[in-house]
């Protein structure tokens, strides 16, 4: 191996890969847990990066334990992988989205990006009420926790209340 040898997509000098964060496109090659797109408009502050560390930290714990087997294998490797994949774009200050790898029909980000927010494709897929966005990061995050859940999960509710550091309210 050479010290040029980079399996993944993600960008391996990126700020963020330092917390385990992906920086990738948004049609990322491997199926990370969870990534941001470096085709956003505008970067993560240190606490939203810090609560995209949180949000993967998160899956792992839930679904693997606190010191699962499985977890800390993931952990040997510089980004974590599993079955599905959030993206995570940020247009602007206060302004997220994301997209799962496997969604084939819908929009693309959720919310929609904001040139498309308003126009006809908003107003068909949001008949009732006006098109949703901008939301922070935290507030797309819970979104994405309601999936099969309650909204947004119980599970995530109690793991930002235990990192306030994190999830200031």
């Amino acid at each position: 191996m050479t010290a040029t040898w980079w399996k993944y997509d993600a960008d391996r000098d990126d700020p963020l890969a330092n917390l385990r964060i992906p920086v990738t496109s948004a049609h990322p090659g491997w199926r990370y847990i969870a990534c941001f797109d470096r085709g956003s408009e505008a970067r993560p502050t240190d606490l939203e990066a810090a609560q995209l560390a949180s949000y993967i930290e998160q899956y792992k714990v839930y679904f693997f334990g606190t010191n699962g087997w499985y977890k800390r294998k993931l952990e040997e490797q510089p980004f974590d992988t599993d079955a599905v994949t959030r993206v995570f774009h940020k247009w602007a200050d206060g302004d997220w989205s994301y997209r799962v790898v496997t969604w084939q029909y819908g929009p693309f980000w959720v919310p929609l990006s904001p040139r498309s927010r308003g126009g006809d494709f908003a107003a068909h897929l949001y008949a009732d009420k006006a098109a949703i966005g901008p939301l922070t990061l935290v507030q797309v995050m819970d979104r994405d926790k309601h999936m099969h859940t309650e909204y947004p999960s119980k599970d995530w509710a109690t793991w930002k209340a235990a990192h306030p550091e994190t999830f200031p309210a």
